[in-house]
C-alpha cells in the first residue's frame, strides 16, 4: 500500500466504497479493487485486475468509458507521465493527379499503468471523454513490435 501513495493527495479508487459489497470488485489483501470489462471485444489486462495501481483515467479501473473511434498506431513518444503520442499513417487521395500521398497525424493518448508500453510498439486506442487539454484517447490494447518508430507502413 505504501507504493500506491506516491502522490501528494491520498490515492483511492473513486468507484469503490469501503463498507459495501461490489459485484465487479475483487477482494485481496490490499482491500476491495474495482475493475470492469470495457466491452467491444477487448479483454481487461491481468495487471488491472490484480494490480495495486490507482489511476482515475484508466478505462479498466475507473468510470472512464470508451465510445466513438477505435484507432491503431505506433508509439513515437513516452516522455510524458502516463501519456504517450501515437503516430497514425494514412493515404490521402489527390483527385487532380489521380494519386495518393502519404500523411500522418500524432494523437496523444492516456496509457494505464497496466500496460508496459515502449517506443515503436503498436497500440490500439479508443476515444473517450476529454481527459486533459489535448488527450481524448485511451490505450485499450498493446502489441509489442520491433518496427522503427517513424517508418511508414502500408495498411
Amino acid at each position: 500500500m505504501a507504493d500506491i501513495q506516491a502522490e501528494k493527495a491520498f490515492q483511492k479508487q473513486q468507484v469503490t466504497f469501503k463498507n459495501r459489497f461490489q459485484l465487479k470488485a475483487s477482494k485481496g489483501k490490499e482491500g476491495i479493487r474495482y475493475y470492469k470489462n470495457i466491452g467491444l471485444g477487448y479483454r481487461t489486462p491481468k495487471d488491472a485486475i490484480e494490480g495495486t495501481y490507482i489511476d482515475k483515467k484508466c478505462p479498466f479501473t475507473s468510470d472512464v468509458s470508451i465510445r466513438g473511434a477505435i484507432l491503431r498506431g505506433t508509439v513515437i513518444s513516452t516522455k510524458m507521465r502516463r501519456t504517450l503520442v501515437v503516430r497514425r499513417n494514412y493515404l490521402h487521395y489527390i483527385k487532380k493527379y489521380n494519386r495518393f500521398e502519404k500523411r500522418h497525424s500524432n494523437i496523444p493518448a492516456h496509457v494505464s499503468p497496466a500496460f508496459n508500453v515502449k517506443e515503436g510498439d503498436s497500440v490500439t486506442i479508443g476515444q473517450c471523454r476529454p481527459l486533459s487539454k489535448t488527450v481524448r484517447f485511451n490505450v485499450i490494447k498493446h502489441e509489442i513490435s520491433a518496427a522503427s518508430k517513424k517508418q511508414f507502413k502500408a495498411f
